[in-house]
């Protein structure tokens, strides 16, 4: 046990210079740390939410809205169902109220068509796994001559548990694109998702994540007068912001058609055309199909892009774009031609969020916590440096505390180089390793005592108390591994952040205990050859 070969020695001077090298940008500024080439460590540790400060927010999904587009969907599915059956089917009187949706069917003889066509689209996602075999999201009865589809309250219940599901992912996506660390994004209760973000202020982050970012792009009536009380059938009004502030927004006349969703985008950059910030975006091969197809027959003809009921630009199509590709200009700065691009990379969402719950998080806080924390850390270090140097001499106790110290680099070398988030339980958990980490050196001093007692020789004391420690050294640090790899596995948010810096410290104390400290008293025990040994 002793016995070191040098690519062993070799093996742990790299490992304990990987880590100061990766722990020393903790004690740099932003400024110093931005100066260092990229090919060096110069990361330092994410704070979490409860350090750094940040943003804490609880949204809603419209409920409301995920059930009037449910009923719309039933109500154009059904139509179209029924305009496939020929000879016609008379119909009339299509109402929603509630959740029913009902018309009156004119050709009696005809009902078990009819209500064959309905329980089609009643029966669709019962069949797509939406709801089990089974359960029905629409019962289907009949009035006399009037049909009538009604929406069970577990239909509700499943949809808008997979809007929420799938609100929840896009979220992710969105705040990921922001490049914050270890943000919180779960589901609450049956319609609430919270969002805590470390670093980022509220208002950008509901600017962010509270758009539905549903894109579409619209031909413009050019014959209309976007200033009549009255429009056309099949357009509708809708505004561009006005380019300074203070002016007035621009009203168009749209067709209601949608020439091109936003759901065949593939892809979003930020980008500058001609000085100014724009979006240049791109189509999957259906949306580059059909975008190509409509600026092919409409050039001269000016082309809306809507998003979220609002004209982002209204440009002229003054040639065919046939490649799938363009750019959205619209008076952008280069944060807002980010966010513009982030959203819409990220997805739109399938419903509204409105905020229940706003607050931003002070750093103030951050700072106190850190300053306890870094306090805390220093009483507990100077604490047990002091304990270990009484009860156990200069030789070993100094020994056991360059141990501590190197584990210290260790654990924030680790943390820096997995850009690890630290939280307030992180802190805890660093203070915890503290006292851990001398707890292997304590078996092993305390085996040696035993095996001096015993009579035999200091080399050999030495050598016997390491091998009969090793397997009570690693029995206790798995089983407080496995407790670590539960809290990460099974917790979430600060608790993840504690079972970080637990499972970083078992690995680093285990390995300063057994190789670092064991090195130096070797190196010590073959340089000195002492006759006798005070541990």
């Amino acid at each position: 046990m002793l016995h070191f070969e040098k690519w062993k020695i070799a093996v742990i001077a790299v490992v304990c210079l990987m880590g100061l090298a990766y722990a020393v940008p903790n004690l740099l500024t932003q400024e110093t740390r931005n100066s260092i080439p990229d090919w060096l460590p110069n990361r330092s540790v994410n704070l979490g939410l409860d350090l750094q400060g940040g943003s804490h927010l609880l949204m809603e999904v419209d409920s409301q809205t995920v059930i009037d587009d449910r009923l719309n969907d039933i109500v154009e599915s059904i139509r179209n169902g029924l305009r496939d059956i020929r000879p016609r089917v008379k119909r009339s009187g299509f109402r929603v109220d509630g959740l029913v949706v009902s018309f009156e069917v004119h050709d009696a003889d005809r009902m078990d068509q009819v209500l064959g066509v309905v329980r089609e689209v009643a029966n669709a996602n019962s069949s797509a796994g939406l709801l089990g075999a089974g359960t029905p999201e629409v019962l289907v009865s009949t009035d006399g001559n009037r049909v009538i589809a009604t929406l069970t309250e577990e239909g509700v219940t499943a949809r808008l548990t997979a809007v929420v599901q799938q609100s929840v992912e896009i979220i992710r996506s969105r705040v990921d694109e922001l490049g914050v660390s270890e943000p919180t994004i779960q589901q609450q209760g049956t319609d609430r998702i919270l969002v805590q973000a470390p670093g980022v202020e509220p208002d950008r982050l509901l600017s962010i994540i509270g758009k539905t970012a549903k894109m579409t792009f619209h031909l413009v009536d050019m014959t209309a007068d976007p200033f009549a009380d009255r429009i056309p059938p099949g357009t509708m009004k809708l505004f561009e912001p006005a380019e300074t502030e203070g002016g007035e927004p621009r009203p168009y006349i749209l067709r209601k058609k949608v020439e091109v969703s936003g759901e065949h985008l593939v892809d979003a950059q930020p980008t500058f055309d001609q000085g100014q910030p724009v979006v240049a975006f791109r189509f999957d091969s259906v949306g580059a199909k059909q975008f190509g197809k409509v600026t092919l027959e409409n050039v001269d003809r000016l082309f809306a892009i809507v998003l979220d009921d609002e004209i982002i630009s209204a440009p002229r199509i003054n040639s065919p774009i046939l490649q799938g590709n363009g750019i959205i200009t619209g008076g952008f700065t280069v944060q807002t031609a980010n966010d513009l691009a982030l959203l819409l990379r990220a997805g739109a969402l399938p419903a509204p969020l409105a905020p229940v719950e706003q607050r931003a998080v002070g750093p103030d806080l951050g700072a106190d916590s850190i300053a306890a924390g870094e306090i805390a850390c220093l009483i507990g270090f100077l604490a047990v440096i002091l304990f270990m140097l009484i009860a156990y001499g200069p030789v070993f106790g100094m020994a056991a505390n360059v141990a501590l110290v190197t584990n210290l680099v260790l654990i924030m070398g680790a943390l820096s180089s997995l850009q690890a988030t630290l939280t307030l339980p992180g802190i805890a958990g660093i203070v915890l390793t503290i006292g851990m980490a001398v707890d292997a050196n304590v078996l092993i001093f305390e085996r040696i005592r035993e095996e001096l007692r015993n009579g035999r020789s200091p080399l050999n004391a030495v050598e016997a108390g390491y091998k009969r420690a090793f397997t009570t050294i690693v029995d206790a640090n798995v089983t407080t591994g496995f407790a670590a790899a539960i809290l990460f596995a099974m917790g979430s948010g600060p608790v993840k952040g504690f079972a970080v810096t637990l499972g970083l410290g078992i690995l680093s104390s285990m390995f300063t205990a057994i190789l670092l400290s064991r090195l130096i008293i070797a190196t010590w025990l073959r340089r000195t050859r002492p006759a006798v040994l005070k541990v």
